[in-house]
């Protein structure tokens, strides 16, 4: 691997440590006493001294060390399961459960502490996660993730009809009245740019709920619960309505 492209996935790591806490070019100007267009540039050219990339990390609370290991960890993460093994998951209700925990970075103990699961019984569903290459089972059953940060389940693939055939009645079934709760149904016309313009704002949302399930695992397993967080954006007309279309113009 040349220097270049070590150069580049340390940079790729640094934008996502930025990202994830919210920063913006120009919050990294401030710091380092330099214009938002400056930063830009150090960015976009690659052309960041090993000074620059210490005051970075510093800014972040990184030692270079670590970034050097995050960029290396993040290199050989999941994006995606195959067909093959989402069927795998789905076709085995311990095993998609002990996945969705572990996901949800909770340990061996926390697992058999709140579901009817032994420790050997865990143990054998970890281990078949650590094929599928989902985690690494560490020394002392320790869990690391083997998933990217913008890690999803396949579009229309088994882990979404099961959500579909499943779950989604009974998420959407909830009165979503307490103050942590809501939910939104809103329904208009649409330019294709306004569109587009949703579409990013979705995806950074959703990009946002993924950095702050990442903060929180930082608390005790107690004071955090599981979240449900629905985004959905299509060309829709409601069926009732689409029956009274004219096939011809009058």
């Amino acid at each position: 691997m040349t220097a270049m492209t070590e150069l580049q996935r340390l940079i790729a790591t640094l934008k996502r440590q930025l990202k994830a806490r919210s920063l913006s070019y120009r919050d990294v100007g401030v710091a380092l006493g330099l214009s938002e267009a400056s930063v830009k540039r150090l960015f976009s050219t690659g052309r960041m001294t090993l000074e620059r990339l210490a005051a970075l990390c510093e800014m972040l609370g990184l030692s270079l060390a670590e970034l050097t290991q995050e960029a290396a960890a993040s290199e050989a993460k999941l994006q995606q399961l195959t067909p093959e093994q989402e069927t795998e998951l789905v076709a085995e209700p311990h095993l998609l459960l002990v996945a969705a925990c572990a996901l949800n970075h909770w340990s061996l103990d926390d697992i058999v502490t709140h579901y009817r699961l032994n420790q050997a019984e865990c143990l054998q569903r970890l281990l078949r996660l650590d094929r599928l290459r989902l985690i690494d089972l560490l020394p002392g059953n320790r869990i690391r993730l083997n998933v990217a940060r913008d890690f999803d389940w396949l579009a229309d693939g088994p882990i979404r009809r099961y959500f579909r055939a499943r779950g989604e009645a009974d998420f959407l079934a909830g009165a979503f009245e307490r103050p942590d709760e809501a939910l939104f149904f809103v329904h208009g016309m649409l330019t294709a740019e306004a569109k587009t313009q949703l579409l990013t704002q979705l995806r950074q949302l959703r990009k946002r709920f993924a950095a702050l399930h990442d903060e929180s695992q930082q608390a005790a397993i107690g004071a955090r619960r599981g979240s449900g967080l629905l985004l959905a954006l299509r060309e829709w007309e409601p069926p009732d309505f689409a029956q009274l279309r004219r096939t011809e113009k009058p």
